[in-house]
């Protein structure tokens, strides 16, 4: 009987598709990058996802947010996260957090795996260290934005990255801080574009949305191996 993991099924059979029902995944930040991993999970059958982002939808992020739209605007992006889930699958276990994390942040739990698509630096930093704490396996996105060829999106740990401003700053504080190694997703293109006065960058969906799908992609990977 079909129903809408069908395909899936038939990739992965019915023992990784429950793997996948039974996982709960976290997403930190439900932006560019995010939204489109998001998504790839809801999508793919995983069956508890954790949504954590303190933002609302503006008008400029419809050129890469899968979340935006004009019928989005100025919504929380958390709520509109989770009314789309629900629309994908509504048996999903959606748990939405209108929140900034930080290194104060508590959860209600501890997830499966932990994708990291956050825009700051210090909450980055701040999950990482929660992660390595509680024992989480993780991804986290480095810099999307000045990228115009996706073809040059790779995973890689973090001391392995290269031709990327964040990912520089990253590794920098990962050896100060001892942090051990992690994978991360990030782009072998030289940053592109000008840089506006208030230090925003031109960003394309097709390479921020390509982030996200190669994060969740790793995500089901992990948890089906």
């Amino acid at each position: 009987m079909s129903d809408q993991l069908t395909r899936c099924r038939m990739l992965f059979g019915d023992k990784k598709i429950e793997k996948l029902q039974t996982a709960t995944v976290m997403v930190v930040g439900c932006g560019a990058v995010g939204s489109f991993a998001i998504e790839a999970l809801a999508r793919t059958g995983i069956g508890n996802i954790i949504v954590i982002d303190f933002d609302t939808v503006e008008e400029s992020n419809i050129n890469r947010q899968i979340i935006a739209t004009y019928s989005t605007l100025n919504r929380k992006k958390a709520d509109v996260v989770q009314e789309r889930i629900a629309d994908i699958n509504p048996n999903i276990n959606v748990t939405a957090l209108d929140m900034f994390f930080d290194e104060n942040s508590t959860l209600p739990q501890v997830p499966d795996f932990v994708i990291d698509a956050i825009d700051t630096v210090p909450s980055k930093i701040a999950l990482y260290h929660w992660c390595n704490k509680n024992n989480v396996p993780f991804i986290s996105s480095m810099g999307a934005a000045r990228k115009t060829d996706p073809t040059k999106i790779k995973i890689d740990k973090i001391s392995k990255t290269f031709a990327c401003p964040l990912a520089a700053r990253i590794r920098k504080i990962v050896r100060e801080e001892r942090l051990p190694d992690f994978p991360v997703v990030f782009s072998t293109e030289v940053p592109a574009g000008e840089i506006a006065p208030d230090k925003n960058f031109g960003s394309i969906i097709t390479v921020t949305g390509t982030f996200g799908l190669f994060m969740a992609n790793y995500a089901i990977q992990k948890i089906i191996a």
